[in-house]
């Protein structure tokens, strides 16, 4: 309600204290104000907004200047940029390991006949063109048939060839058409009823029960093999880990319940990509998985890893996209001290953006000599900051979550081998989460198990350029021939390994 002059109080006492509770009373609306704008940007950003947390670097210049407040102004680098080829969209030359079907066009009788003379023309060459055809997939029935043989003699002694091996016992499937299920589902994210309906198109009805009761089973025939591939992660240096929501029917409730993804990645010796399933976001999970483990783990600021970093035998890793994450939340209420420390968190990648190519012992050089006096002014201004800023504030909470965890941000310029963030593992969560959009939940805990063993083939086929279905086809066939439980014998077996005796199965994926 407005006020005139006449109305106000006479006495200047009476008037300072209005003057002051009318000051509380603006600055409480303008941090809610402040506030709900904040959630109105970021429900913006979610729902019509781009995904991408990029900031136009012309931005960060605006805040560039020194002051008490902001940074003090990078000296300018010069970077070296290595060259780029950019892949054009002309015709790229056909693979040699593809069939070829040779069709000849030849001229008609009358057609060969001279025009001028009447003589008839002689075959002088040929011109040759490529086109490429898709023959769509082909189901086929293999006849197995063993002859048997006896003594005519003393009609006894009956000896039958012995059985070719089956992956399912007394199973229909082949191992190719295993490998079928496997990739169509959790490498090109295809629900069991749309492999049903391809299928069909070849006039095979296989019912989505009839599939996913195939793809358990062929998860229960590589768990020995997944079991190993769990070994080799737990013997890495580094460890990134990472998690994702999936819903899980459960017949005891009215609607569906929250269970867990896990990935595990290894390091350059052990490049292979784990996931486990838990039924919830508890800790157990990855204190289980992680029980023997030693070393460097790269992870969130999830509290469930606290357990486990408590031992001493693990140490902590924390990620700078998270971080920045943070700030970048901030902008839109505190744009000025957001934007200065998103500058100081794209210095710190611009140092690693150098530091990529080089030898470890270079990187972690350069890692100390610029990276760790970066850190330090970036500690030093986020200390001074915090404060001046409401702890409740978007920036507030954005300081609060960087500096008590500073140890652990920090600790990736102690190893060469360390990366500045976890965007490995959210990677290669990528398939979960296009996969989840399609088949929209898990049947069970069971199923959510039978998933994480084969989506752990087919990310490890993908990181290291292997194709999944004649992996899968020809891993599953020699499992269901040998099964060999040693560890020389299951590392052959690996996707890395497998590929030096196959190298005709290498394959680039798409980024």
């Amino acid at each position: 309600m407005s006020q005139d002059a006449a109305s106000l109080p006479p006495d200047v006492e009476t008037l300072q204290r209005l003057v002051v509770e009318l000051s509380t009373t603006v600055t409480t609306q303008q941090r809610q104000l402040d506030q709900l704008q904040h959630y109105l940007a970021q429900l913006l950003k979610a729902r019509f907004g781009p995904r991408s947390e990029r900031v136009d670097p012309q931005q960060l210049a605006l805040f560039a200047e020194p002051s008490v407040a902001t940074p003090p102004p990078a000296p300018p680098v010069e970077t070296p940029v290595a060259s780029y080829v950019r892949r054009g969209g002309g015709r790229h030359a056909l693979p040699d390991h593809l069939p070829r079907e040779r069709i000849e066009h030849d001229l008609a009788d009358h057609e060969k006949s001279c025009p001028g003379c009447g003589h008839k023309r002689e075959r002088i060459g040929c011109e040759t063109s490529e086109q490429l055809e898709f023959v769509p997939a082909v189901l086929k029935v293999l006849e197995h048939v063993r002859w048997k043989y006896a003594c005519r003699s003393c009609q006894e002694h009956v000896a039958t060839a012995p059985p070719p091996p089956k992956p399912l016992e007394r199973g229909l499937p082949g191992p190719g058409l295993l490998a079928a299920i496997v990739v169509g589902k959790f490498s090109d994210h295809l629900p069991l009823y749309r492999l049903e309906d391809v299928f069909a198109r070849s006039g095979v009805e296989l019912g989505r029960s009839t599939l996913c009761r195939w793809a358990r089973h062929t998860a229960e025939l590589l768990e020995p093999l997944y079991r190993r591939l769990s070994e080799r992660v737990r013997a890495s240096h580094v460890v990134h880990t990472d998690d994702t929501p999936v819903q899980v029917l459960d017949p005891a409730l009215p609607k569906t319940r929250t269970g867990r993804f896990w990935v595990y990645v290894g390091d350059q010796r052990n490049p292979y990509a784990v996931y486990d399933y838990t039924a919830s976001r508890k800790r157990d999970g990855p204190a289980l998985f992680l029980k023997d483990y030693r070393g460097y783990l790269q992870a969130d600021a999830f509290a469930g890893y606290d357990g486990i970093y408590a031992a001493g035998f693990v140490k902590q890793v924390l990620c700078w996209a998270h971080a920045r994450r943070k700030f970048y939340e901030a902008k839109e209420t505190q744009p000025s001290e957001a934007h200065a420390a998103l500058a100081y968190v794209a210095r710190l990648y611009d140092v690693e953006r150098e530091a990529k190519p080089l030898a470890p012992d270079e990187r972690l050089r350069l890692r100390r000599e610029r990276s760790l006096t970066l850190l330090d002014e970036f500690h030093t201004w986020l200390t001074g900051l915090r404060a001046d800023v409401l702890p409740k504030s978007p920036l507030g909470q954005a300081i609060g979550y960087v500096l008590p965890r500073w140890d652990g941000l920090v600790r990736y310029c102690e190893d060469p081998a360390l990366a500045i963030d976890n965007n490995l593992s959210e990677r290669t969560l990528r398939p979960c989460a296009i996969g989840r959009r399609n088949w929209t939940f898990l049947g069970n805990d069971r199923g959510g198990r039978t998933a994480a063993v084969l989506f752990s083939f087919t990310a490890s086929c993908k990181a290291n350029s292997v194709e999944p279905w004649g992996y899968l086809r020809d891993v599953v066939l020699r499992l269901a021939a040998s099964r060999p439980n040693s560890s020389p014998e299951l590392d052959e077996l690996l996707p890395d390994a497998w590929l030096r005796t196959h190298p005709e199965a290498r394959r680039e994926y798409a980024r």
